[in-house]
C-alpha cells in the first residue's frame, strides 16, 4: 500500500474530508491534490497527518521498543 493509499485509508476511518486536511496543513486543496498524486508527503506533514486524524506515527522495533513523533517534534520557523 502506497503512503498516498495510507494516508486516504486514514482519512477514510477518521471521516475526514481532503479540503479539511488541507486547511489543517495550510495548504490549498489542489496542493492537497498534488501531494496524493505524487505521493509527496514529507515527514513533518506525516507527523501533522497523524495528529488530525487522531492517530500516532511510530517507529516500531522488533524488541518492541517505540519511538513516536508528534506536532510537538516539528522544528518551530
Amino acid at each position: 500500500m502506497s503512503i498516498t493509499d495510507k494516508v486516504k485509508a486514514a482519512m477514510t476511518i477518521k471521516g475526514k474530508k481532503n479540503s479539511e486536511l488541507a486547511e489543517y496543513l495550510g495548504i490549498t486543496n489542489q496542493s492537497l491534490s498534488n501531494k496524493f498524486n505524487r505521493g509527496s508527503f514529507s515527514a513533518e506533514d506525516l507527523i501533522k497527518i497523524a495528529d488530525f486524524t487522531g492517530s500516532k506515527l511510530n517507529f516500531e522495533f522488533d524488541d518492541n521498543n517505540k519511538i513516536s513523533f508528534s506536532v510537538e517534534d516539528i522544528r518551530k520557523s
